[in-house]
């Protein structure tokens, strides 16, 4: 009996030991597992974050020119539309006026806004365009304009089309400045002094004239006036001005030249649309001028 239950303890101790190492090597294998896994995770999820070098798709540049040749293509198709529907807007009006002018009655101007404008006159067919305010600011500051007028020539008509190139001029006694060859369209920049100043001046020339007995004062009439101040303008009378802001005044825009002008006011040039421009052109096209009769 003694030898048998020490043979039973011996086993007994035996299985504990067994099962201790068991369960130590269970433990050690649980952790060296979830170390493996996690460590093989973060190397998945790396090599997958991991930016891939464009050379690798041989196809990749291949789509994105393709891509930019489609965007260009929509540009052109856009501007090609635009222009198309322009035109026969410009051809659908009874009557166009060969010159149109803009008066800025507002403080504060928007170059972009008057450029659109500048642009969408050209495109319907008006061949003279005047811009205005009364102090002068946009005389005094024409290259701005005149890049902006390009800028939006470009996003409105696209650069590829002769037809829609301008020539911008400054006052009304500089010649045409080129900026873009070949110009079918002729954009003046005024201020105050194109306007009643130019009449002083052609009154002056016509008393130095007589004092110098080169003309009598019989020789001088409205119509000798109306000569000199026509051929300092080199433009015709505009049929149409737009006039822009509150105040209802021509703010001494050309007045020689306004006796038979039609006159049409909107709220404000900025944010101004197509649509208002061609419904001031409507209104225009459907009024009758009886010119004194």
């Amino acid at each position: 009996m003694p030898v048998m239950a020490l043979l039973y303890g011996l086993i007994w101790r035996l299985l504990l030991a067994m099962v201790r190492i068991k369960r130590a090597t269970v433990s050690w294998l649980r952790v060296r597992l979830r170390t493996w896994r996690g460590r093989f995770w973060q190397r998945t999820m790396a090599a997958l974050l991991l930016p891939v070098p464009v050379s690798e798709f041989p196809n990749y540049q291949k789509k994105a020119v393709l891509n930019q040749n489609s965007d260009g293509d929509e540009g052109s198709r856009g501007a090609g539309s635009r222009r198309s529907r322009w035109m026969c807007d410009g051809n659908s009006l009874e009557k166009l006026p060969v010159h149109i002018g803009f008066v800025v009655a507002e403080e504060e101007l928007s170059y972009t806004d008057i450029a659109n404008i500048v642009v969408w006159c050209m495109a319907v067919g008006v061949s003279y365009v005047s811009v205005y305010d009364h102090h002068g600011i946009f005389q005094k500051n024409n290259s701005c304009l005149q890049e902006e007028i390009m800028r939006q020539q470009q996003n409105l008509l696209g650069g590829d089309d002769s037809r829609y190139n301008m020539d911008l001029v400054k006052n009304s006694t500089d010649k045409p400045q080129h900026f873009v060859v070949t110009c079918r369209p002729i954009v003046k920049v005024l201020s105050p002094e194109d306007g009643k100043h130019s009449i002083v001046q052609a009154a002056r020339k016509l008393c130095h004239s007589v004092e110098k007995k080169e003309w009598s004062s019989k020789d001088i009439s409205v119509s000798m006036l109306d000569i000199l101040l026509r051929e300092s303008k080199n433009i015709p009378d505009p049929e149409l001005v737009v006039k822009f802001g509150p105040v209802n005044s021509t703010l001494g825009f050309l007045p020689w030249h306004i006796r038979l002008t039609e006159f049409i006011s909107l709220p404000s040039h900025k944010n101004v649309s197509y649509e208002d421009l061609f419904s001031a052109l409507q209104q225009y096209s459907a009024c009758q001028q009886r010119l004194g009769q």
